[in-house]
């Protein structure tokens, strides 16, 4: 659950993407006052989701630690890649890896 405060309670590397942020702040999330969704990921190896990107919308894949694949191309930490006209986008942990994936207009 989320515990007061809008404060997003994640799992230690549970390999999924959690909505931490949203404009109405859906599924407990934090409030944005933008048309944006943000969803943070902590993967191990072999750990992977999938998230689905309406057509129209747009990716930005932040690695804050360790090392991922986004739709087949390896990042570390520091990297970030744009998506745009892809329906879904693969995210597979490396390496102890956390994201943030933000879904934009």
């Amino acid at each position: 659950g989320t515990p007061p405060g809008g404060h997003v309670a994640i799992a230690e590397s549970d390999g999924r993407l959690r909505l931490v942020a949203s404009p109405q702040g859906r599924d407990g999330s934090i409030t944005l006052h933008a048309d944006a969704e943000v969803h943070l990921g902590r993967f191990d190896a072999g750990q992977s989701a999938r998230h689905e990107l309406p057509p129209g919308r747009h990716a930005w894949v932040q690695v804050a630690r360790g090392r991922a694949r986004v739709n087949g191309q390896e990042l570390s930490a520091g990297d970030g890649a744009a998506i745009s006209g892809e329906p879904t986008i693969e995210l597979e942990g490396l390496a102890g890896s956390e994201l943030l994936l933000f879904d934009l207009p």
